[in-house]
């Protein structure tokens, strides 16, 4: 009698003539495949399934995905709220550690065939399966995302991650969450076996099964590093190498697993039970709640782009300054063909040379690299503008020269192709002017640098068709970044909020505070970088220049002008000229060794970022972008707000709430 499970909804399952089970993920209405409580509750019927089969019925039993784009993309984190108490949290992940160790004791072979993203729940998954298939496909990808989210593998990811791959890979690709392609995963150990495409998955998976392969693990040289003292001289450095990058106060997830690994590495029994009761007070923490919260302001952005209907493929971008530069080549990297285009073609020629380190870094193999460069066109005479479906100006910030462009560019440009500019200070609406259609203009507002910054402010003018700012959209994710809407004014959403922050921070130094202190306190409330450091990076310039746009100049008492203005006039811009508010040797400023107290430096962290919160509010009343959360979401994706905090909006009514419960209390 065959075996059938029929009223499943986000697995199918079906036994061939071979007797090989085939347990099939596409999870019902959603376009990516997640661990959530029903498709786990439908994989534990699959498992009872296979255990209850008579000897012989069933040979073995193969895990693949339904969906174009996902194996499976990690736990579903929209059922993450519900789990509000340690004692909830362990109960849910106590269920799924159960059904994973049925999984792994499974009589017969159990084969994961991995097309798309697995990620967190997904790869823990797999990693209880006795041989693991993945394709080559250049959307596949593996790895441990957790610690962007507060926690660290909670499905006894860590011990299974150390058996398969050894603890310096394993404990890497999990401190650092980065997601690894198919040919890393395979060379770590992850992944026992690689096919070139999904096409031949199932066929691999088949010969898997009957052929009974089962995983090795990682080899006896690598074990040997779970013992002492080498684990403990590996787990000084791990920590040394994360709060280098994060600090403990901050981002305790990747901490509390290195702590795991060094009590607990050489007894994967004793890790397990650890890693749960570790793993509890992270996912119910605030900072975990928090970084959740910018994980779905992320999705949101996306979100605001068409899923389907334009479709962009070539970018010219006039302007081959360092923005258009960097733009053009971060197309490229994209997948797309860009052309640049300056009136100077020394410029052009410095860009190509640009775009050529940023290849480099960013592609594999010299294929990808030849490719890209084949891709990145020099165009002085803007010869492609006719056959660019997106056209980006990054030139001079005068009007009259970007009118007279953009009266050219709309006789040239195709139907149908989105007229662009990233403009950071002129209106949307005055540029438009001379066109025949101004509702064609949108601003694309790229943050330098563009390779490392995520959001693009996509900007709307009064009179802008709603259709081309959904093709700016469109564009936006498909070079995978984050699309912001905008309003059309002053300083748009990200330089308006983050100006007065950045003036204060030079008011607190004319006023005679260190500038390694000021730095020093915004660190601690959690910036990415602090102001003065983060000033001489942009260019003393351009903020001087953004200041004066805004009104903001810093005054002190005394001091007729402000020191950001004189350090512009002496020629001191910052890293750019080798010397601003620091000096600058072989790319990184020169500190001045000081200590200063913890709570002066907490202190002083709240008064910096005060200004970034009360303009934040008010371009939340003006309405720059739709709504707070999207106030939260550019100042995150747009200055490195602190995403421990959950955005400048957010932290000051958690802030205003806490306050409230204490003087009540």
């Amino acid at each position: 009698m065959p075996i059938t499970l029929p009223e499943l909804k986000d697995w199918t399952f079906s036994v061939d003539n071979e007797h090989i089970a085939w347990a099939v993920i596409d999870r019902e209405g959603e376009s990516m495949n997640a661990l959530g409580r029903r498709p786990t509750e439908e994989l534990a019927k699959i498992v009872a399934a296979v255990e209850g089969a008579e000897a012989g019925e069933i040979k073995g039993l193969v895990l693949m995905s339904g969906k174009e784009s996902s194996f499976i993309a990690g736990a579903d984190i929209n059922e993450f709220a519900g789990f509000d108490t340690e004692d909830k949290i362990k109960e849910v992940v106590g269920e799924t550690l159960q059904l994973l160790d049925r999984i792994e004791r499974l009589p017969v072979p159990v084969v994961a065939a991995i097309h798309g993203y697995c990620l967190g729940g997904g790869l823990e998954l797999v990693l209880a399966c006795d041989w693991r298939i993945a394709d080559r496909e250049e959307g596949t990808r593996l790895g441990f995302p957790e610690v962007k989210l507060g926690i660290f593998p909670g499905l006894n990811g860590t011990v299974r991650a150390i058996q398969a791959a050894g603890p310096v890979d394993a404990m890497t690709a999990m401190l650092t969450g980065k997601m690894l392609r198919p040919t890393a995963a395979r060379a770590m150990g992850l992944i026992d076996q690689l096919v070139p495409t999904r096409h031949t998955l199932k066929w691999a998976a088949r010969k898997a099964v009957l052929q009974k392969r089962r995983s090795r693990g990682a080899p006896w040289w690598k074990k040997l590093m779970l013992k002492q003292p080498i684990r403990g001289l590996l787990a000084k450095q791990m920590r040394a190498k994360t709060a280098a990058k994060v600090r403990e106060e901050h981002y305790p997830a990747p901490f509390r697993l290195i702590d795991l690994f060094e009590r607990y590495g050489d007894d994967p029994a004793r890790m397990k039970r650890a890693e749960t009761e570790m793993f509890a007070p992270l996912m119910a923490s605030e900072t975990s709640r928090n970084l959740r919260r910018v994980f779905k302001l992320s999705e949101m952005l996306k979100d605001s782009a068409p899923k389907d209907g334009f479709k962009p493929r070539k970018v010219h971008v006039i302007g081959a300054g360092t923005m258009g530069a960097d733009i053009a080549a971060w197309c490229v990297v994209s997948g797309m063909q860009a052309s640049l285009q300056d009136l100077d073609a020394e410029q052009i020629n410095k860009g190509l040379s640009r775009a050529k380190k940023l290849f480099k870094k960013r592609l594999r193999g010299k294929t990808a690299f030849d490719s890209a460069v084949a891709r990145l066109i020099a165009d002085p005479d803007g010869k492609q503008i006719k056959h660019a479906d997106v056209v980006i100006e990054a030139i001079v910030e005068k009007l009259e020269v970007k009118q007279k462009l953009f009266a050219d560019l709309e006789a040239k440009a195709k139907p149908g192709a989105v007229l662009a500019t990233n403009t950071s200070s002129l209106r949307l609406e005055d540029i438009a002017q001379p066109l025949k259609d101004p509702a064609r203009l949108v601003g694309l507002h790229f943050f330098n640098p563009v390779a490392q910054l995520p959001l693009v402010e996509v900007v709307r003018g009064q009179g802008t068709r709603e259709e081309e700012i959904g093709k700016a959209c469109r564009f936006v994710t498909a070079i995978n970044k984050l699309p912001l809407i905008v309003k059309s004014c002053p300083g748009f959403l990200v330089n308006r909020v983050l100006a007065p922050y950045m003036m204060e921070a030079v008011r607190l130094y004319q006023d005679g505070q260190p500038r390694e202190k000021l730095d020093q306190a915004a660190l601690k409330f959690g910036m990415p970088m602090g102001p003065m450091e983060l000033m001489d990076m942009v260019g003393l310039d351009i903020c001087n220049k953004v200041g004066e746009e805004l009104d903001l100049a810093p005054t002190s008492a005394g001091r007729p002008d402000n020191v950001l203005a004189s350090l512009v006039k002496q020629g001191k811009l910052g890293k750019k000229t080798g010397e601003g508010f620091y000096v600058w040797e072989d790319g990184k400023p020169k500190r001045d060794e000081a200590d200063y107290d913890d709570a002066e430096l907490a202190r002083l962290g709240r008064e910096l970022i005060k200004p970034l919160l009360d303009e934040a509010e008010r371009a939340e009343e003006d309405k720059v972008v739709e709504d707070a959360d999207h106030v939260d979401a550019g100042v995150i994706f747009g200055t490195g707000f602190a995403p421990f905090r959950g955005g400048p909006l957010h932290y000051r009514k958690t802030e205003s709430a806490a306050s409230a419960g204490q003087a009540a209390a």
